[in-house]
């Protein structure tokens, strides 16, 4: 999504006003807006709830007016956000001074549709950018949202190691970044044993992307996103109803090339760098085997308990990687775990963190901007779980308890002593339409880290 196709106009000519109404507003709405517009208003049944509307007429038929359910302690972002397609096609304008940021954001991405596949597409109704509104800022985060959802959303056909990192390169070149790919048996020769047995089996070679940007006298921020574009579970393959969605296994991918894409365009003065370990989870005569036994970057040994439990094998690789220039916040996302899914739910991502202020910050943000995350321990009484029969770990305990907390435990077994790390373990999914969340790829947790990031090092 780029500037010239967001949902906006600078032009006021024959805008509809667009009304905010609560339900302690309707007894006073005759007063507000005319004794017309309240009798319409109730005849129409409208009753000042969220995410309803209502349209007025004039006396001549023609649209008015739009009033809008509005409840004063709902997050502002989403209060008009399942507007865009549900209005008439035409020019809007909001009559609300307030929240003018995050409702303009809000109708952006309730405008957004993936619909690069469909032979007939729908066009929003345009707002009219509210006065006051940073609309570089709110231009720069919609097309993050929008730039991880379309990654999420391609299917696994396009969407492949080889394509992820394509993408990438066309994200380094608009904000002149440097970008480096190590590809296939490169990731022996350069030591990233665990990112290569992991993706040996597919037909398109695995990859680790790197990519770095801004002053290097910035301070250090690393971000590792789990690239898995798909996962059909390796030997231990999965079920046909598992597999499914399994081209969202590159969500945690997928949300870092949003959140760069934001850091670089809003120019936040850190130094800045992605590491992405692209692979497809195959099955072929080459593929790595349960109970094989991989050494990773660091030197660990790691025994193959479930050829399923792919993520956090890639990922022991990059976060050694990352942690080797000491960045003062290193920050890792991943569709890891359907254990976090069963404790928290598929909108609510799974916080791990090694130092608590920054989990303190991340959870402040997370609640400021409305994008939830929750906090889940990092429980040392576990440890055990993780030890392996024949190497030093397994990535597969055998055990149906505890599961994010034991692979968020396995995670931190390769990040570097004093580093402070967060881990979020992510669904990377809406189940189900939401007002500004359609149904498919998302990036919960993508507004909220930016936010905390802006936050600690600064930022115009």
């Amino acid at each position: 999504m780029t500037d010239t196709n967001l949902p906006f106009t600078d032009s006021v000519d024959d805008a509809v006003p667009v009304h905010r109404v609560s339900v302690d507003d309707l007894d006073s709405l005759d007063r507000s807006l005319g004794e017309r517009v309240a009798r319409w208003a109730a005849a129409a049944g409208f009753k000042g709830k969220a995410h309803s509307h209502c349209l007025v007429p004039d006396e001549a038929g023609d649209l008015s007016m739009v009033l809008c359910g509005f409840e004063a302690d709902a997050a502002a972002i989403w209060s008009l956000a399942h507007l865009p397609h549900a209005l008439p096609s035409g020019t809007y304008r909001l009559t609300q001074t307030e929240d003018t940021d995050a409702a303009a954001l809000g109708w952006a991405l309730g405008a957004y549709r993936f619909d690069l596949y469909k032979s007939k597409t729908e066009s929003p109704a345009l707002l009219v950018w509210p006065e006051g509104a940073d609309q570089p800022r709110v231009i720069a985060t919609a097309q993050a949202l929008c730039l991880a959802r379309d990654l999420v959303n391609t299917p696994a056909q396009d969407l492949n190691p080889a394509t992820l990192q394509e993408a990438m390169e066309a994200l380094a070149a608009a904000h002149g970044a440097a970008i480096t790919t190590i590809v296939g048996d490169n990731l022996l020769a350069q030591n990233y044993p665990a990112i290569h047995a992991v993706g040996r089996a597919a037909a398109d070679a695995p990859r680790l992307i790197d990519m770095t940007w801004g002053d290097e006298n910035a301070p250090r921020v690393t971000l590792v996103g789990k690239g898995v574009c798909f996962d059909s579970g390796g030997l231990d393959v999965k079920v046909a109803a598992n597999m499914r969605l399994m081209k969202k296994d590159m969500a945690g991918a997928a949300t870092v090339a949003g959140l760069a894409s934001l850091i670089m365009a809003t120019a936040l003065p850190v130094r800045l760098r992605v590491l992405i370990p692209a692979v497809e989870n195959a099955i072929a005569g080459n593929a790595y085997h349960p109970m094989d036994v991989i050494r990773a970057r660091n030197g660990k040994t790691i025994e193959i308990g479930h050829t399923d439990a792919e993520g956090r094998v890639v990922l022991s690789d990059a976060l050694v990687e990352a942690s080797a220039d000491e960045p003062e916040v290193l920050l890792d996302f991943a569709t890891l775990t359907g254990a976090a899914r069963i404790a928290l739910g598929l909108d609510l991502p799974a916080l791990f963190s090694n130092d608590d202020a920054l989990a303190a910050d991340l959870l402040a943000a997370s609640e400021a901007a409305a994008d939830p995350m929750w906090r889940l321990p990092l429980w040392n009484g576990y440890r055990p779980m993780i030890d392996g029969e024949t190497a030093d770990i397994t990535n597969s305990t055998g055990s149906a308890f505890g599961g994010a907390i034991t692979a968020a435990l396995f995670l931190r077994e390769f990040v570097g002593e004093g580093i402070a790390w967060a881990h979020v373990d992510t669904y990377g999914w809406m189940a189900e339409n939401k007002p500004g969340r359609p149904k498919g790829g998302e990036a919960p947790g993508l507004r909220a880290t930016y936010d905390m990031l802006r936050k600690r090092f600064g930022g115009a």
